[in-house]
């Protein structure tokens, strides 16, 4: 862990995107029928333009700022 916490933001946020796509893609993930709903709600909101989006550059960016 130590060697961990000497690395840059930058650095440690890659390994934990990293770390996170390596457990997605082995894992079979169910949704309840509430997040179905949530997920479905924000959907909407998006296709008709009504919430703000971000690049996953400007998140990244955000959070080293």
């Amino acid at each position: 862990m130590k060697d961990i916490l000497q690395l840059s933001i930058k650095d440690r946020l890659s390994m934990v995107e990293a770390i996170w796509d390596s457990v997605a893609s082995e894992t079979d993930i169910t949704l309840s029928d509430d997040q179905k709903t949530e997920i479905n709600r924000r959907l909407e909101l998006y296709k008709t333009g009504r919430t703000k989006t971000y690049s996953w550059d400007e998140v990244k960016e955000s959070m080293l700022s």
